[in-house]
């Protein structure tokens, strides 16, 4: 039996097809691109005006803090805890988990970034996309699967979720970093949504789905939060709140237009 079941959205038929069992929105006008060695160059510095490389200070500090949401879960430590990143780019992520103690892998479909993950970090990481591996392939083996801003990018959606949750064993964690439709963009400028949506993102979450989907597949959801607050994109009445409400109720219901999400198999 399938996870998913789409049917026309109803506010916005156009652009939204929507998941009737978990509330995943898939956008009709999605189309798949290469991901090569120039989209951590190009598209990287474009949004933030810095290449991947010049930003690793950054990278790297980030890391250590979603290292820390793992820690708050795995009461124990990480020593001997195997992880996978998928989409785990020049492997930075991957490094800081590895000085924690787990064993680490990374899968990647950039040449370049591979081979900086190898050659320079001594990482393990493969030229491959999460579905290249069969379903099997890690079953009830995997203490930890990251992957951050990775999943809207597939369109394969019943092959990705069939592996992730296969991968993980009981007790093991998924950690999700994705694009938010329940955030001040979507939520109060539709518009302006629409007209920056990635055409290369083929599906969009928010927390809700995500509860609704990990749930069917044996996952609860321990943390969850905003990545960061836009109040001046809420043209809504949130947006009129003190900064200080504002990130209150961002952070109650994860309310925001990139989220972090990790949940436990149970």
């Amino acid at each position: 039996m399938s996870l998913f079941s789409f049917v026309p959205d109803k506010k916005f038929p156009e652009y939204y097809d929507v998941c009737t069992n978990t509330g995943i929105l898939k956008y009709k006008k999605a189309s798949y691109r290469e991901y090569g060695d120039s989209y951590f160059m190009e598209e990287y510095q474009a949004q933030y005006k810095k290449t991947y490389y010049e930003d690793e200070m950054n990278l790297r500090k980030l890391a250590v803090r979603r290292i820390e949401v793992l820690r708050s879960i795995f009461k124990n430590g990480f020593i001997g805890k195997k992880l996978l990143e998928v989409g785990s780019a020049a492997g930075f992520f991957l490094d800081e988990a590895r000085k924690e103690g787990f064993s680490v892998q990374g899968l990647e479909l950039s040449e370049r970034e591979v081979e900086y993950s190898k050659l320079a970090l001594g990482l393990d990481v493969e030229k491959k996309s999460i579905l290249d591996l069969p379903v099997d392939y890690f079953k009830n083996q995997l203490d930890v699967i990251v992957a951050f801003f990775v999943l809207e990018h597939i369109s394969e959606l019943e092959s990705l979720w069939e592996r992730l949750g296969y991968w993980i064993k009981p007790g093991g964690v998924i950690f999700l970093a994705v694009p938010s439709f329940f955030g001040p963009s979507f939520q109060t400028n539709p518009k302006e949504w629409f007209r920056t949506h990635p055409g290369d993102h083929f599906f969009d979450y928010d927390l809700h789905c995500l509860k609704k989907l990990l749930s069917s597949l044996g996952f609860t959801v321990k943390y969850a939060r905003p990545m960061s607050y836009h109040p001046s994109r809420d043209l809504g009445l949130l947006g009129r709140l003190p900064v200080l409400g504002y990130k209150f109720y961002s952070d109650r219901f994860c309310y925001g237009d990139t989220i972090q999400v990790a949940a436990i198999k149970k």
